[in-house]
């Protein structure tokens, strides 16, 4: 339950060199806007409501069965499909716009209660949220990006949060571990909170068959301090290309070269936590990806990650895939996610 990378990684990377052209397809406008605050801002109400929702996911019937052995509900659907798609969404040109729609999907996944009458597809559980309806912003990271704050982050509060750490595991000669996180403080099972005892029904790894596990966290309050904090996020948004941007917010595979991407799986993955998996992390609850729209410009990739590669521009019409996750949307262009106030996004934040 590590930050790894299969070895096949460049094969991968070189088969989808070639962009898919969409047919154009016109922005909708927004009848509402739903309004993403940051966890320490809801109420106390808000937090259990939200939390309870993630626990229904579990209640909602499978829609990727068909794809992936591993997959018991609809919490699993998200989890099963990161799995697959980690080798081509990430170190890519269109991660940021991807994490747009994916967090979409998402976000009206979990906020659909029991009773919603909805039929999966986006403009039906659209239509059942309230005006400036809240989704999740992710906890700003900067806020608690200290050593003595990031352990007491309100987001891991054992009430009104997902739960803290696990207890310590030396995990120093544990050969399963290949990328090691200094400062690590746990690894075991979360031991407390709302996410006790939760079963992650896929990993570690690229897996996808059934193999039920407890929920494990390996805080790095010192890995939280050094890449998640305001001069690291500065950086990137210093950037005056999109690529400039995008190389410093993604980072780099080792661990020094980590910024605020590794630095937000791994602080609260560390060696043996789940969200620390680059592919199965959205098996811990607690994972909520940060999207960032931008200008209309192109998107080029792999940019330098792994080399002086050929590589092809990414343009706005490029064709991301999201599989079965949302009925409708299993391709989007990149064009389409570059709006947050317009369709199918329709979100702002606060």
């Amino acid at each position: 339950m590590l930050l790894a990378w299969h070895g096949s990684v460049l094969a991968l990377l070189a088969s989808c060199l070639v962009a898919v052209e969409a047919a154009p397809s016109p922005r909708s406008t927004c009848s509402t806007l739903s309004v993403r605050k940051e966890w320490r801002t809801l109420s106390k109400a808000k937090k259990l409501s939200y939390i309870a929702a993630v626990k229904y996911l579990q209640s909602k019937p499978l829609i990727t069965a068909s794809g992936f052995d591993g997959v018991r509900n609809r919490f699993d659907d998200f989890q099963a499909t990161h799995i697959n798609n980690t080798d081509y969404i990430h170190f890519v040109g269109y991660f940021q716009p991807y994490l747009s729609l994916n967090m979409l999907e998402q976000s009206f996944a979990w906020l659909t209660s029991p009773a919603d009458g909805t039929d999966g597809s986006l403009p039906s559980m659209r239509k059942h949220f309230k005006p400036h309806a809240v989704t999740l912003d992710p906890s700003h990271w900067t806020q608690d990006s200290t050593e003595v704050l990031f352990p007491k982050a309100p987001v891991f509060d054992s009430t009104h949060g997902f739960g803290g750490n696990g207890p310590y595991i030396n995990s120093t000669n544990d050969p399963s571990v290949t990328l090691h996180i200094p400062g690590k403080t746990g690894g075991g099972c979360v031991q407390d909170g709302p996410f006790k005892d939760f079963k992650v029904n896929m990993g570690p790894q690229f897996n996808l068959t059934y193999n039920p596990h407890y929920l494990t966290r390996d805080f790095s309050p010192y890995f939280a301090s050094q890449t998640l904090n305001s001069t690291v996020v500065a950086s990137a948004l210093a950037g005056k290309t999109f690529k400039d941007f995008d190389v410093v917010a993604q980072g780099r595979t080792d661990v020094p070269g980590m910024t605020y991407h590794g630095g937000g799986h791994l602080s609260a993955g560390g060696d043996l936590g789940v969200i620390g998996d680059a592919y199965a992390s959205p098996g811990d609850p607690s994972k909520r990806e940060a999207d960032i729209s931008g200008p209309d410009t192109q998107f080029a990739y792999p940019f330098d990650f792994f080399g002086e590669i050929p590589y092809k521009n990414i343009t706005l019409n490029y064709n991301m895939f999201f599989g079965n996750l949302t009925p409708g949307i299993t391709w989007a262009p990149i064009k389409n996610v570059m709006d947050i106030s317009a369709g199918p996004l329709c979100y702002t934040y606060l």
